[in-house]
């Protein structure tokens, strides 16, 4: 099966949604998910360890995608995608257990803040970590288009 740069795009992007989905909620272990949030050491390490498995998660999807769809993936920007979706995971997940400090110490919850989500976060339990899916899902979107950016020296044109 030939792809378009967009049927590669919304392929890449539904795989590395549904294996996100599976990473976050199927693969993680409990352990990390209580303590990827806590200061120093322990918390750094329980997230990394869930960074790990989740990205293992979506390169072997990515994978399987690309063999049973050929989507004809350059690796080298798929490593890229998946380390886009990686680094910004992880900095997600270090909030964990933050979003309703009053004073908060997490980045992400001050980037949150910051642009206007503190009564939100505040006031409703539910608020931190839909912003928190929303990052990740906005940032798989990042990382399905570095993924699915055609290789060097394949364009054939616009389309007929």
């Amino acid at each position: 099966m030939s792809s378009t740069a967009a049927s590669r795009f919304a392929a890449v992007y539904a795989v590395l949604t549904a294996a996100h989905e599976i990473g976050d909620y199927w693969i993680q272990q409990d352990r990390d998910a209580a303590a990827k949030g806590k200061p120093g050491r322990e918390g750094q390490t329980a997230c990394a360890r869930h960074v790990a498995t989740y990205t293992a998660t979506q390169a072997l999807a990515l994978l399987a995608a690309d063999r049973t769809l050929r989507l004809n993936l350059d690796w080298r920007r798929a490593a890229a995608g998946l380390a886009v979706s990686a680094v910004t995971h992880y900095a997600a997940d270090r909030s964990a257990g933050h979003w309703q400090e009053e004073k908060p110490t997490a980045r992400l919850v001050r980037l949150a803040r910051w642009k206007g989500s503190t009564n939100w976060l505040l006031r409703d339990p539910g608020a931190g970590p839909l912003l928190d899916q929303a990052w990740h899902k906005g940032w798989i979107a990042v990382a399905a288009a570095v993924t699915s950016a055609t290789r060097a020296g394949t364009y054939t044109g616009p389309p007929k």
